[in-house]
């Protein structure tokens, strides 16, 4: 079967409940478009004020605390709120990629070796039975290690111990000064392993476990966009792709490169209707393909993506990245990087009145340290949208 670029489009959307906000519960939310990238505290506030009927961020906010959703390092290492079930899954799979990247560099550099990460993590964990803020988890190692490798040692387990970040009580969960608690036990298939310490290998059971959550919430999907998503080598990407034959469906996509999804799964008419959003910073539709074409086109990628990896919070028109926003005084200012009809522009600012409502309940403006990006914009029409 071949799938045009337009299908594949409305069938991310679909999949990501950009089609429509669906009456879902946080948890099932979060679990339907598999992880909300977090390392803007308010992201994951407004990724579900744009997925979900009537959003209330206290929901998020007892989410968090509860733990039914939790933040922590995973895909892309970096930080990712996920369903509390489905982490022992996500975290398996990224085993390797977290092994390569925190047990090397800096951790290396201070003269420690995976050796020394399997002998920390048991007592490290055992101290972050309740939540420890940084200097806390600094000075445990600093005991264990000494002054000289402490910084070393930290930087390498807090990205590759399997910990979430505690809620700190800040306006949006957390702050600028996280706190850190060791992942507790939580459901998760029998047939996928806690994570062995310091394990060089993909775990197959975990991947293709991975795959599939990915197929759910991304598909149509190549063997490239799932190891973009997850930081995993195509061969095992491949690998799982074939042990996974019967639970996966090839497709043709758009030139011919061979995509994979789930049987069944949601894949709209090219025709349908994309009503317009305001997506947050760093979104994960905007990032979780190695063709991100599917949703920015090509000449604006280098807009709204940076060079140091900072994602501007988009507008999505038609189903695609049609410019950017940011909160100012008086609402919302929307840059448009094309001409927008007038009922785009009449739907963005029913969007804007809904976000700045948001925005208003917790006494904030988002993103304001990034506002530098704007003054290196192309000159574009500029609204503001107004409450």
């Amino acid at each position: 079967m071949i799938i045009t670029a337009r299908e594949l489009n409305r069938a991310t959307l679909s999949r990501q409940l950009l089609l429509g906000r669906e009456p879902l519960s946080v948890s099932d939310g979060v679990r339907r478009v598999v992880a909300l990238q977090a390392q803007e505290p308010a992201s994951p506030y407004l990724a579900l004020w744009n997925r979900l009927t009537d959003f209330a961020p206290t929901a998020l906010d007892d989410a968090f605390t509860g733990r039914s959703v939790v933040k922590a390092t995973l895909m892309r290492i970096t930080l990712h709120a996920v369903h509390a079930e489905d982490y022992p899954v996500l975290r398996a799979a990224m085993q390797p990629t977290l092994y390569a990247s925190r047990l090397g560099s800096r951790f290396a550099g201070a003269g420690l070796t995976p050796a020394d990460a399997d002998e920390l993590l048991p007592e490290l964990l055992d101290f972050a039975r309740r939540p420890r803020t940084s200097a806390e988890m600094r000075a445990w190692a600093e005991e264990r290690v000494g002054a000289a490798r402490r910084d070393g040692a930290w930087w390498g387990l807090k990205g590759y111990a399997p910990l979430h970040h505690a809620p700190t009580g800040a306006t949006w969960s957390f702050g600028p000064r996280p706190s850190f608690v060791a992942a507790g036990p939580t459901s998760r298939p029998a047939a996928v392993p806690v994570p062995v310490p310091a394990s060089r290998e993909v775990e197959p059971g975990a991947l293709r476990a991975l795959i599939l959550c990915y197929l759910a919430g991304f598909g149509p999907a190549s063997v490239a966009d799932v190891a973009q998503f997850a930081m995993v080598g195509r061969t095992a990407v491949r690998a799982a792709l074939r042990a996974l034959d019967g639970s996966v469906e090839p497709l043709q996509g758009p030139d011919g490169e061979a995509l994979f999804d789930l049987p069944g799964a949601s894949r709209p008419a090219a025709d349908t209707p994309a009503p317009p959003r305001l997506m947050a910073m760093w979104d994960s539709v905007l990032l979780a393909y190695a063709d991100r074409g599917r949703v920015i086109p090509p000449a604006y990628r280098p807009l709204v993506i940076r060079r140091n990896g900072d994602v501007l919070p988009t507008l999505l028109v038609d189903g695609h990245v049609a410019g950017v926003w940011r909160p100012v005084d008086g609402g919302v200012e929307a840059t448009a990087f094309h001409p927008l009809s007038s009922a785009d522009w009449d739907g963005l600012a029913e969007e804007a009145r809904s976000l700045t409502a948001l925005l208003a309940d917790r006494g904030t403006i988002v993103y304001g340290r990034y506002h530098h990006w704007w003054s290196k914009l192309p000159d574009a029409e500029t609204r503001l949208l107004r409450p």
